[in-house]
């Protein structure tokens, strides 16, 4: 009986290993496919075409949650493919006075939409 019981033992405790190893396998397939889907997704990051250098305090720009060093993938129906001049972002704020604008910036890495509202402010222009 005292023999039955020991190989009984043996057995749950082989299992246990397997088990763990297994789940241990798993996990490190788990982390290997996360870092190759982060670094996928990192390629497919869409083109910026012009990158955020100053926001003046209370601007429309400010407002909307627009940052320094933001890189703007699309601005409205502007984005890197038909970009020519800051003179495309120009016409799209002066056309979409007081009209919710779409934004997206990458912002550390990151895709980030915001929506913008051009308004006249203080006198100092669309956005600031």
């Amino acid at each position: 009986l005292q023999n039955d019981h020991k190989a009984l033992m043996k057995q749950v405790e082989e299992a246990l290993h397997q088990l763990h190893a297994r789940e241990k396998e798993k996990h490190a397939r788990d982390e290997a496919e996360a870092l190759a889907e982060a670094m996928s997704q990192a390629q497919r990051m869409p083109q910026a075409f012009a990158k955020v250098n100053a926001v003046t305090p209370g601007s429309p720009a400010n407002i909307s949650g627009l940052q320094v060093d933001d890189e703007i993938v699309e601005f409205g129906s502007v984005n890197a493919n038909n970009f020519q001049s800051l003179q495309n972002i120009a016409t799209v704020v002066q056309h979409s006075e007081g009209r919710s604008l779409s934004v997206t910036v990458i912002r550390s890495g990151k895709k980030v939409h915001l929506g913008l509202t051009p308004k006249r402010w203080a006198g100092k222009g669309l956005l600031g």
